[in-house]
């Protein structure tokens, strides 16, 4: 054999070995090193869990007393599986079972089409799992209809109906709270494919509000049996058995007395100015502990019935909860409703006008016009109260002296043509008090509010610099009146520049300024506490079912706002003036709690869906007692009028709750906190809320029900 066949062959050789080694190296760590993860999936092809989900925990007040909780229930639901197998797809069965419930077969048929058998247009209440997972039609299933769907399963084939833990809402103070609390729902293939959180197919998870944020600690732990089948799906044996392990609690920091006075108390203000001629179309209450952050009451409106996730969502409903005509009831307004904060930021504007140098001892011009550049702006009424002291200014809540503080600030910092190193004590007073940031708290998809300040107009200029510079053919043929074509012209050429009109609607909270109703009600906090403001919390602490602490949640500060006692003492003193002698005296004639606070009455441009005109925004921003200051309290109606009349009189309504006002005397028997905001935490109480539910003598799968 010659050399080089030689060579050949041992080549040849190696690479058989090679591919040899490499082979029985595969099957090594085949069989030996991955042998528990191919087991694994060997089993689970012939294995089928069945999940238990586990309890929810309850989310009670400050006292323990639960505002929701998991209770025992009836559920109806359709197996599409099952109903997609039958000769007419089960429209037969979903008409039966729609009669029986009194419900409208639109409806059902919608709830139980996924998401994806929908035109995009059209899937309000549609079903985002799969056609395998069971589909809640009816939560909290009355005992006969439930009776009558398992004694002629075979008139209902695909409706099972199951005894399961429901979220309930006992409402035991007659509170609302929907929007704090949110709501649950079944998981989604988002879910399902979070890396993070092992979801099961027939899990409820929180959607919105404390349910969502919390809800590592509300879930629970679900209870897994795996079984193994054969190939006939006849079970051989048991794999594993894990018990679900119920939730924990989250006690919150709202009281539900107070909150029920609250909500009432908004309510109220609407009507009255709905009764005054007003459109009155939503509203907002926020109460906080001023020398902790603790929102102890937030109420929206309007609202909604919480339990409407539990019994089962028409399609109507959930049109309605997004409808403008309904006021768009799913929009928390505490957290996202945005408005021109109107004369309660002339308290901002102290601060500003102090670091500017001017004095707060001073009297100023009241005229009833002031004249800036070709524009005219007005006083409120366009009434002149001649020259006084800056303090009476905002009691009787005079704009012209502010119009004239503003300008003259804007003139020295450059006016069109700004320094370098402008001054900004306008801008720079509001971001102390956190305007255009969110305040942080515990509840999801808070709004942050706006400051439009330099850089705010640069980056809303080069967002709309080409609409207004080609306005003419971008805009609508009824928007290309001569007004606004020449409005369109000014932004296309200094659309970047804080105008004169722009500082001096900026002094008095009008303009592009907005806030939410909770960031006012923490600027108000901050100033009764000479300029610290606490993260506002709704959480109070988190116990297990034992009642154990695993978590607590303590007061943090947020900021500090830093001015002179002497500006926080003018403030204070000013602020009294309102209530006493000001706009806001006639909402609280006789009361015998000192509160201090200041109207606002912010003027909407715009009109409404009819083409009427859109009525002015109604605030009242306040903390009390004045003496030593424990919650801040403000309201917002919107379209709702002058400040004092809609705002004034519920502010009122919810300080004679907390302090047990009964015409103008105290009742201390009566205050919501008679002994002060609780610092300890308190123990969950169920029993009550469980005493109400009875399913007694009812059998679900072959189980009587106790």
């Amino acid at each position: 054999m010659s050399l080089r066949a030689k060579i050949n062959l041992i080549i040849f050789q190696t690479l058989v070995f090679s591919l040899l080694f490499a082979l029985f190296g595969r099957l090594l760590y085949l069989q030996v090193l991955e042998n528990g993860k191919y087991k694994d999936a060997a089993i689970s092809i012939q294995s089928r869990d069945i999940v238990t989900p586990a309890v929810r925990g309850a989310i009670t007040d400050i006292n323990g007393t639960p505002m929701v909780v998991d209770l025992p229930g009836l559920v109806v639901s359709i197996d599409r599986s099952k109903l997609d197998k039958l000769p007419d797809k089960g429209s037969s069965v979903l008409a039966k079972t729609a009669a029986l419930f009194s419900l409208e077969y639109a409806d059902i048929y919608q709830r139980t089409r996924l998401c994806g058998e929908l035109p995009k247009d059209n899937r309000a209440g549609c079903w985002n799992g799969t056609r395998y997972q069971p589909i809640p039609l009816v939560g909290d299933a009355s005992q006969d209809l439930a009776l009558k769907v398992m004694e002629n399963s075979d008139q209902y084939p695909g409706v099972e109906v199951q005894s399961v833990p429901i979220r309930s809402y006992p409402s035991l103070e007659g509170e609302n709270t929907a929007h704090v609390l949110g709501y649950v729902g079944s998981v989604t293939d988002e879910d399902l494919n979070n890396p993070d959180i092992n979801y099961y197919r027939n899990e409820v998870v929180g959607k919105t509000g404390l349910e969502v944020k919390y809800n590592e600690y509300l879930r629970g732990i679900p209870g897994v049996r795996t079984v193994l089948v054969n190939r006939k799906e006849v079970v051989t044996k048991e794999s594993k058995n894990i018990k679900a392990v119920a939730g924990n609690n989250l006690i919150t920091n709202i009281d539900s007395k107070l909150q029920a006075g609250v909500e009432k108390a908004l309510e109220g203000a609407i009507k009255r100015a709905r009764a005054s001629g007003y459109k009155g179309d939503s509203g907002a209450a926020v109460v906080l502990e001023i020398k902790t952050g603790r929102v102890l009451a937030m109420a929206s409106y309007p609202s909604y019935d919480p339990t409407i996730w539990q019994k089962g969502l028409t399609v109507k409903q959930a049109e309605d909860l997004f409808s403008e005509a309904k006021g768009v009831p799913a929009l928390s307004r505490p957290l996202q409703g945005l408005f021109a904060p109107a004369s309660t930021f002339k308290s901002v504007s102290v601060l500003a006008a102090a670091n500017a140098g001017y004095s707060l001892d001073a009297k100023y011009n009241c005229p009833a016009t002031v004249e800036i550049g070709n524009r005219t702006f007005n006083n409120f009424d366009s009434v002149a109260a001649g020259r006084l002291s800056l303090d009476v200014g905002i009691a009787i809540s005079c704009d012209s002296l502010w119009y004239q503080i503003a300008y003259d600030e804007w003139v020295r910092d450059g006016g069109l043509k700004p320094k370098s190193n402008t001054n900004d004590y306008f801008f720079d007073a509001a971001k102390a008090f956190g305007v255009g940031k969110t305040t942080g708290i515990d509840l999801p998809s808070e709004l942050s509010g706006r400051l439009p300040n330099r850089q705010w107009k640069q980056n809303w200029y080069d967002q709309n610099k080409d609409f207004y510079c080609n306005y003419k053919q971008r805009a609508k043929k009824s928007d290309l009146t001569p007004y606004l074509i020449e409005i369109a012209r000014e932004n296309c050429l200094d659309g970047n520049k804080v105008r004169a009109g722009d500082a001096v609607n900026f002094s008095i909270g009008q303009g592009d300024t907005l806030v939410t109703p909770l960031r006012l009600a923490e600027i108000y906090a901050a100033i009764a506490n000479n300029g610290t403001y606490y993260r506002p919390q709704v959480a109070r602490a988190i116990v297990d079912v034992d009642g154990k602490v695993i978590k607590e949640f303590k007061p943090e500060v947020s900021d500090t706002v830093k001015a002179a006692q002497s500006t926080w003492d003018f403030l204070h003193r000013a602020l009294r003036m309102v209530v006493t002698r000001g706009t806001g005296a006639g909402a609280f004639s006789g009361f015998p709690v000192a509160i201090s606070g200041k109207t606002g009455t912010a003027q909407v441009f715009g009109k409404n869906p009819n083409g009427s005109a859109k009525d002015d925004t109604s605030w009242f921003a306040s903390y009390g007692p004045t003496e030593n200051p424990q919650y801040s309290v403000v309201m917002m109606v919107s379209q709702g009028g002058f400040g004092a009349s809609a705002s004034g009189v519920g502010v009122k309504d919810i300080y004679a709750t907390l302090f047990g006002v009964t015409g103008n005397k105290i009742d201390p028997t009566k205050a919501v906190f008679p002994n002060g905001v609780p610092t300890t935490i308190a123990k969950v109480d169920l029993k009550k809320a469980a005493s109400e539910v009875d399913l007694t003598g009812i059998k679900v799968g072959g189980v009587k029900l106790k």
